[in-house]
């Protein structure tokens, strides 16, 4: 496994180097005359590709958070319906097996 993934990193950065000496041309970056900055064509897909990473990140770690308060809430709402119904007065099992139920779980 360890060779696997060192191989794998391998060739991503043979790609990410062969990509930057094919792509040096600047680009100039404006934006309403306040920002004009020549910058290297493959630095400008690496920086946005690296935003995209921490953005989406950013983005799972508020989901994380948001399900887990979601499950701590229906802890707390399945605890206040145990105490309302005994869960061990409830039969888990019929007592009395039918043809019929035993015919039904018997695939």
């Amino acid at each position: 496994m360890k060779l696997l993934y060192t191989m794998i990193m391998t060739l991503l950065m043979l790609f990410v180097i062969t990509f930057s000496l094919a792509n040096t041309d600047p680009v100039h970056v404006k934006y309403y005359g306040f920002i004009d900055v020549p910058v290297a064509a493959y630095l400008l897909i690496f920086i946005s590709f690296g935003v995209g990473i921490i953005f989406a990140g950013f983005v799972g770690i508020v989901e994380r958070f948001r399900l887990s308060r979601e499950v701590t809430r229906m802890k707390k709402e399945v605890k206040a319906l145990e105490k309302k119904i005994p869960v061990e007065k409830m039969p888990a099992i019929p007592e009395t097996k039918t043809e019929e139920a035993t015919a039904k779980w018997n695939l």
